[in-house]
């Protein structure tokens, strides 16, 4: 069973950032019982489409973040887990890139 502290360990690791655009997409479909809020959504949707560009790494890093809590917190973070470990190193945004 995976535990949020590895699995953002994982995910930061080698200066990792987020999943490229597309997958993180993915990784956003897989989280259950999301839901509309006011004009956005719970959790807040992945930073991508035109505010990839406009939106800096921590930023970044921080909503993925959220979007990983919100796994553990919903009983889906091995599913998470195991669909980031099969992510190769070129579909990771990175720090710098």
């Amino acid at each position: 069973m995976a535990v949020l502290e590895e699995v953002l360990a994982e995910a930061q690791k080698n200066r990792r950032v987020c999943p490229q655009p597309r997958r993180w997409q993915e990784l956003y479909d897989m989280l259950p019982d999301k839901q509309q809020k006011g004009a956005g959504w719970e959790p807040p949707l992945p930073l991508i489409l035109a505010a990839w560009w406009d939106t800096p790494a921590l930023p970044k890093m921080l909503r993925f973040r959220e979007h990983l809590e919100w796994a553990s917190a919903h009983g889906v973070l091995d599913q998470v887990h195991s669909y980031l470990g099969q992510l190769p190193e070129g579909e990771w945004h990175h720090i710098g890139e």
